[in-house]
C-alpha cells in the first residue's frame, strides 16, 4: 500500500468521514491486505507480550488494533452494497474467505486466549468499571464461541467450515443482488398500468430509460415476496408476471441459490456441533436474548395462531368481495391467488376506510417528511439540529450529509440519507456505520440509511407510500442509536449488541410517523401546501391495523422458516433440488401455510439468513417490537413526544450501546418485564391471541448462555 492510499491514514474531513472523491477501486485490495498484516502483527505483539496480562495490554490493546483494516472495511462494505460494481462485488468474493482466515487467525490464537481467559477468571480482583467488565466478558464469550478452546485437529477444521461459509454468503448475497435486478418486469403498453398515479408510472419510465429503454417501462422487484405495486394494478395478468418473477427469484440460471443455500445450512450445523450445540439455532440463540430456540417458538406460536386467525378470515372475505364482482360483470369466478391478495385487500379498505393509497402519496413528499417528521421527531425528543453540509464529499449524488448538534450546540456527528434506487443497489432498507462513536478512539459517529425509493421522472416529486414513510422513520430509529452512542469500547457501541435489541429502537421510532401531532407537521401537499384534511388522517390512522393479518402472517412464516432451516441436524440438511420442498414441509408441519399468504422472503432470496447477520434470528423483529410496543406506552404515559420522555430514553438505553446486559438495561428503563399485550394491541391482534388458546403476557428471557453477540451489525 503506497502513503497516498486513502486509507493509509485517518481521514482529516471532519468526523473522519471517509474521502468518497479520492476513493476509487484500486484503492481497496492493497488497503485490505495492509490492515490484515498491520493487525495480525498487532495481535501477535499482544499476545508475545512477556508482561503479565492487564486489562489495558490486552483488552484495550485489541480494541485498538485493526485501525487500517476497520477504515477500509467500513467503506467497503458500505459501498458493495449501496453503489457496488462488478470489480468491487469481484474483490468481495476474493477476500470474504481471507477475511474469515484473518478472524480466525485471531481468536483461535492460543497464547492469545490465555491471556484474555486468565483475565476472565481473575476478573473479581480487578478493579473495573462496569463497562470495562462487560468489554471483558464480551471478547471472552467471542474467544469461546470463535472455537479457541478447541483442540488444534478442530480449529483447522473450523478454518476451513469458516473459509468455505464466507465464501457461500458473499456468493448468496450477489446471486441475489443478479437476480433481483434481472428480474424486473417490462411493460410494453401504457394502458397496462392503469391504477398506478402517474408518478409512479413516470418512476417506471425513467427505470427504462436508466436501462436504454424508451418507450417502455420497468417494473423494478423490490426485496420481499409481496411486490408493492400489486395493491394499485387492475392487469391480473400484470400482477401475476409481477409476482412469479418475484418468487422465482435466484431459483434456477446462473444467479441459482438452491444449492448454496443446503451447502450452507449444512456446514452451519457441522460447525455448531462442533462448538458443541445441537444446531446452528442453539448455537446463535444462547449468545442473544431469547436464549434458545424453545423461547423463540414460545414467542412466535400465540402471534403466528392470532394471526393465521386473523388472514384466514380475510381469505373468506376477499374471495366473496372476487365471486360477487365476476357474477355482477356476467365473468367466470376465479379463485383467490397470492398476486391477488393485496389488490383486493386494497378495493376492501378504500370501501370500508374511503382511503385511496394514491390519494394519499400526494402528501408525503420525501425532503418534507425527512425535514419536518423524521428530524422534528428527533429535535422534540433529543434537542438535536440537523444542518445540510453540501461541502463534504459522498459517494453518489443522490447521498445528502448532515452534521448532527446536540442541544447546546454541541457537534455529535454525520449522517448520511441515501434514499433511491439504482443500479448496483442492494434492495431493502437498512442503517450502517462508516465510524463507529468511541470515547477510546476520540471518534464521533458516521451513520448512514439507505432505502430503494424509486426515482421519479426529472422534474417530479419523490411521493412515498405511508409504508416508505414508516420506513424512513424505522432506519431513522437505527441512526439515532448510532448518533447518540456514548460509550468508551467500539465494541460495545451504539448498534452493537444483540440482534434481538438492535431493532428496538428502530421499531419504537417507527410509532412517530403514526402520531397526529407529527404527522400533521410534515403531510401536507406537495403542490398546493395544503395540510392533510383531518378526516383523511383520522381514516389513515383507522387504516393502519386493516391489513395486520397479512403483514404479520408473511413477516411469521419466514421467521418460522428460518428457525426450521437452522434447527437441523447435519445429516438431515435437503439437497439443492428439495430446497422450496423443505420450506413447504416446514410450514405444513407447523400447522402455517395460509393459501394465497407467501413468506415475506422465500429461502433463495432471503438474505438476512443466508447472506447478512440474522440466521436463526429473524425473529429478532417480533422480539424487539414488543420492547417497542412497552416503550411507546411508556412514553404516552409519560407525557408522548417530550424532551423529558426523550431524554430519559437516551440515558437508560441510546446512549448505553452494549454497556450491561440489554435485558437489565431494558428492565431498568421499563420498571419490569417486557409485556406483549401492547404489541397484540397495535398490530389489532389482541382479541385473535386470547381467543386462539391464550398466552403468557410476560416474555421470559432464555435461560441457557448469558445472552451476548460477538459481531458487528
Amino acid at each position: 500500500m503506497t502513503p497516498d492510499n486513502p486509507f493509509a491514514a485517518p481521514s482529516s474531513l471532519p468526523y473522519e468521514l471517509p474521502p468518497f472523491d479520492c476513493i476509487d477501486e484500486a484503492s481497496y485490495r492493497p488497503a485490505f491486505l495492509a490492515g490484515m498484516q498491520a493487525q495480525r502483527a498487532e495481535v501477535q505483539a499482544i499476545a508475545g507480550n512477556d508482561a503479565a496480562a492487564s486489562f489495558e495490554n490486552t483488552v484495550v490493546a485489541l480494541e485498538r488494533s485493526g485501525r487500517l483494516l476497520e477504515r477500509v472495511a467500513s467503506v467497503f462494505s458500505n459501498l458493495t452494497q449501496s453503489n457496488g460494481s462488478e470489480a468491487m462485488l469481484a474483490l468481495e468474493s476474493e477476500l470474504a474467505p481471507r477475511l474469515a482466515a484473518h478472524r480466525d487467525a485471531i481468536y483461535l490464537d492460543a497464547l492469545l486466549f490465555e491471556r484474555v481467559d486468565r483475565l476472565q477468571r481473575g476478573a473479581a480482583g480487578l478493579a473495573l468499571s462496569g463497562e470495562q467488565r462487560q468489554l471483558l466478558e464480551r471478547y471472552h464469550i467471542g474467544f469461546v464461541r470463535a472455537g479457541a478452546r478447541l483442540a488444534e485437529p478442530q480449529k483447522a477444521q473450523l478454518r476451513q467450515l469458516n473459509e468455505r461459509l464466507a465464501a457461500l454468503r458473499t456468493r448468496f448475497r450477489q446471486h441475489v443482488l443478479q437476480a433481483t435486478r434481472d428480474g424486473g418486469v417490462w411493460v410494453e403498453q401504457r394502458e397496462q398500468l392503469a391504477g398506478l398515479s402517474g408518478e409512479q408510472i413516470g418512476a417506471a419510465a425513467e427505470a427504462a430509460r436508466e436501462r436504454g429503454q424508451q418507450g417502455r417501462w420497468l417494473i423494478g422487484l423490490s426485496n420481499t415476496t409481496t411486490q408493492p405495486l400489486l395493491a394499485q394494478l387492475h392487469d391480473r395478468a400484470l400482477r401475476r408476471r409481477i409476482h412469479e418473477a418475484s418468487v422465482s427469484r435466484a431459483q434456477g440460471g446462473a444467479a441459482d441459490n438452491t444449492a448454496i443455500i443446503s451447502e450452507l445450512v449444512r456446514l452451519r450445523a457441522e460447525r455448531a456441533r462442533l462448538l458443541g450445540f445441537a444446531s446452528h439455532a442453539a448455537y446463535v440463540l444462547a449468545d442473544e436474548n431469547a436464549g434458545s430456540p424453545a423461547a423463540v417458538a414460545s414467542m412466535l406460536r400465540p402471534v403466528t395462531d392470532a394471526a393465521l386467525s386473523r388472514v384466514r378470515a380475510q381469505a373468506g372475505g376477499l374471495q366473496a368481495a372476487i365471486d360477487r364482482q365476476c357474477a355482477a360483470a356476467g365473468e367466470a369466478g376465479f379463485a383467490l391467488e397470492p398476486w391477488d391478495w393485496q389488490y383486493y385487500l386494497e378495493r376492501e379498505r378504500q370501501a370500508r376506510y374511503q382511503l385511496d393509497s394514491a390519494a394519499v402519496r400526494p402528501y408525503f413528499e420525501l425532503e418534507r417528511v425527512l425535514r419536518d417528521g423524521v428530524f422534528y421527531t428527533a429535535a422534540q425528543l433529543y434537542g438535536l439540529r440537523f444542518q445540510r453540509r453540501q461541502d463534504l464529499p459522498t459517494y453518489h449524488p443522490d447521498v445528502q450529509i448532515f452534521e448532527v448538534f446536540d442541544a447546546g450546540g454541541a457537534p455529535l456527528g454525520l449522517f448520511l440519507a441515501d434514499y433511491y434506487a439504482r443500479e448496483g443497489k442492494q434492495g431493502g432498507a437498512w442503517m450502517s456505520h462508516f465510524v463507529t462513536q468511541s470515547t477510546l478512539l476520540a471518534q464521533r459517529p458516521v451513520v448512514v440509511n439507505c432505502l430503494n425509493v424509486p426515482r421519479p421522472a426529472p422534474g417530479e416529486p419523490t411521493l412515498l407510500s405511508f409504508e416508505e414513510v414508516t420506513t424512513l422513520f424505522h432506519e431513522f430509529g437505527h441512526a439515532l442509536h448510532g448518533l447518540l452512542s456514548q460509550v468508551r469500547y467500539p465494541l460495545l457501541a451504539g448498534t452493537n449488541v444483540p440482534r434481538d435489541f438492535v431493532e428496538y429502537p428502530s421499531q419504537l421510532h417507527e410509532m412517530w410517523a403514526r402520531e397526529p401531532h407529527v404527522l400533521a407537521r410534515f403531510a401536507c401537499h406537495h403542490a398546493s401546501g395544503e395540510a392533510l384534511p383531518a378526516a383523511l388522517l383520522e381514516r389513515i390512522l383507522a387504516a393502519q391495523n386493516f391489513n395486520q393479518g397479512y403483514q404479520a402472517t408473511e413477516y411469521l412464516l419466514a421467521a418460522l422458516i428460518d428457525q426450521a432451516w437452522h434447527e437441523l441436524a447435519p445429516e438431515r440438511c435437503p439437497h439443492a433440488a428439495a430446497v422450496m420442498a423443505f420450506e413447504r414441509e416446514a410450514l405444513t408441519a407447523l400447522g402455517a401455510r395460509c393459501a394465497g399468504v407467501p413468506p415475506r422472503y422465500h429461502s433463495p432470496y432471503f438474505l438476512h439468513i443466508f447472506a447478512d447477520d440474522y440466521s436463526a434470528g429473524y425473529y429478532a423483529y417480533l422480539w424487539s417490537e414488543v420492547l417497542a410496543r412497552d416503550t411507546g406506552r411508556w412514553f404516552h404515559e409519560h407525557g408522548g413526544l417530550s424532551r423529558s420522555g426523550g431524554e430519559t430514553f437516551r440515558a437508560a438505553i441510546l446512549s448505553r450501546g452494549w454497556t450491561a446486559d440489554t435485558q437489565q438495561l431494558f428492565r431498568d428503563f421499563y420498571g419490569g418485564a417486557p409485556d406483549i399485550e401492547p404489541l397484540l394491541q397495535y398490530r389489532g391482534l389482541a382479541v385473535e391471541a386470547a381467543g386462539g388458546g391464550g398466552s403468557a403476557s410476560r416474555i421470559a428471557p432464555g435461560t441457557g448462555t448469558p445472552a451476548h453477540s460477538d459481531g458487528h451489525r
